[in-house]
């Protein structure tokens, strides 16, 4: 791709720190560096300057470091200037190195010159910035792993496998009036097979991935005083929500975010569900059913020193079609006769009584999944990507099996691996990418 325009950006976060990096990319990088310090530069070494002002005057001294193209992070001359890490020096230095001839850089713009140069995919550009963002050592790992391209080699070998089966198909119908019938071979069905099971696979990946990147966001909810707030502040370790025996006192979402067992958890406590007059409870109860919509997971709270109460019934009728967990709380106050009726699990935030069972079913196997080496970070558009994939490729198959028609086929076969290219950036629209890079770091 060509590149006509250089761009610059501070590369290290905002605020004063000892050392301050302002990353110069593009075809004047050189140029510009050179003339901030007065000397030439030689590709691959630190050098000590100092780096002047359009009359020659000191404004900082660090280091010069020059990558040539292509061997740079993104494929073109790269220059980093290290000075100290005050925000007025390095505002100084960026406006003078804007003077010589670059501009400000773009959200994300150094990744995405790596992307349109071939020195990552698409995939790869996320995993930079899902790297830095890491809220986990796990979710560290799982995005160096992405990074080095092991997710993007598993789509493409998929994607290898679609395009021999697709020029297996397409030759058919090219030969279609010869007496042999090519689409009568069995193997075609045994590719399908492995293809079905190698999606199948990379989707619970991707899908685990997302979520160690995510995070799992977990509604608790149920009838005022059923003891949400109480659990919230026993997940989190300190009183993050106000708690007493008045119903009706958490009126928003409160939403904390923490690790159970190497996941991330997003916990969302909100307003009790039930029938209300007050304007502002009303609409405390209307944003915990929008939390009730966006939750991976629901944990319903009944009171366990009561039981299920006919209002209660009316919560669980109305989550008919989501996930959640009936979870009784209060199991300290939950009495011998009482137990009979407690057919879930029971919980006790004074006592920690059923605490770590909760715990594992709020993150299933994720936290194993976890521990595997093998687990890649994925965002929700690749799950979304995979699993679109996934119902191009059932299609081909039904059509393979019902009517063996290699036309229908042979299209739906280019979609699965058009799905599937969006992945890794060879097939992308532009607003797509503009949508990616956007959330990127400035001077990433």
């Amino acid at each position: 791709m060509a590149i006509i325009d250089t761009i610059a950006a501070v590369a290290t976060p905002p605020g004063i720190g000892g050392i301050g990096i302002i990353r110069i990319s593009g075809p004047r990088a050189i140029e510009i560096a050179q003339i901030l310090t007065g000397t030439d530069l030689k590709k691959g070494r630190a050098l000590f300057r100092k780096f002047t002002d359009e009359e020659g005057h000191p404004i900082d001294h660090g280091l010069c470091i020059y990558s040539q193209a292509p061997r740079s992070f993104t494929g073109e001359d790269v220059v980093e200037v290290q000075g100290h890490g005050g925000p007025i020096l390095l505002d100084m230095l960026l406006e003078r190195i804007c003077f010589l001839g670059a501009r400000l850089a773009r959200a994300g713009e150094f990744s995405q010159r790596a992307f349109l140069n071939g020195k990552l995919d698409l995939a790869q550009a996320e995993a930079v910035a899902d790297l830095i963002e890491s809220g986990s050592r796990a979710a560290a790992k799982a995005a160096m792993r992405s990074l080095e391209g092991e997710f993007s080699s598993q789509v493409k070998q998929l994607v290898s496998e679609l395009v021999y089966l697709r020029a297996y198909v397409e030759a058919a119908l090219d030969f279609s009036e010869e007496e042999i019938d090519f689409l009568a071979d069995t193997s075609i069905q045994d590719k399908l097979n492995r293809c079905q099971s190698s999606l199948d696979n990379l989707i619970r990946q991707a899908e685990h991935g997302r979520i160690l990147n995510d995070g799992l966001n977990v509604a608790i909810v149920g009838l005022p005083n059923a003891g949400k707030s109480s659990l919230l502040n026993y997940l989190v370790g300190y009183e993050a929500a106000i708690v007493t025996e008045i119903a009706g006192t958490t009126r928003d979402v409160l939403r904390e975010n923490i690790s159970l067992k190497g996941v991330p958890v997003r916990i969302n406590d909100t307003a009790g569900l039930r029938e209300s007059d007050n304007p502002v409870e009303q609409e405390g109860i209307k944003r915990a059913w929008l939390e009730i919509d966006k939750a991976d997971t629901i944990l319903l709270l009944i009171d366990g020193s009561i039981g299920i109460t006919p209002d209660d019934k009316i919560i669980i009728d109305a989550l008919t079609k989501s996930h959640y967990h009936l979870i009784f709380s209060k199991a300290d106050l939950i009495t011998k006769q009482q137990e009979q009726n407690i057919g879930d699990l029971a919980i006790s935030t004074k006592t920690g009584e059923g605490i770590d069972s909760l715990i594992n079913l709020i993150v299933g196997n994720d936290s194993d999944y976890n521990l595997d080496n093998q687990t890649i970070l994925a965002r929700r558009r690749h799950v979304e990507a995979l699993i679109s994939a996934q119902e191009s490729l059932n299609q081909a198959k039904t059509i393979f099996t019902d009517t063996q028609s290699g036309e229908l086929m042979a299209e739906d076969l280019r979609i699965t691996q058009q799905y599937l290219n969006e992945i890794t950036g060879e097939f992308t629209s532009d607003d797509l990418l503009g949508t990616i890079f956007s959330s990127f770091c400035i001077g990433k």
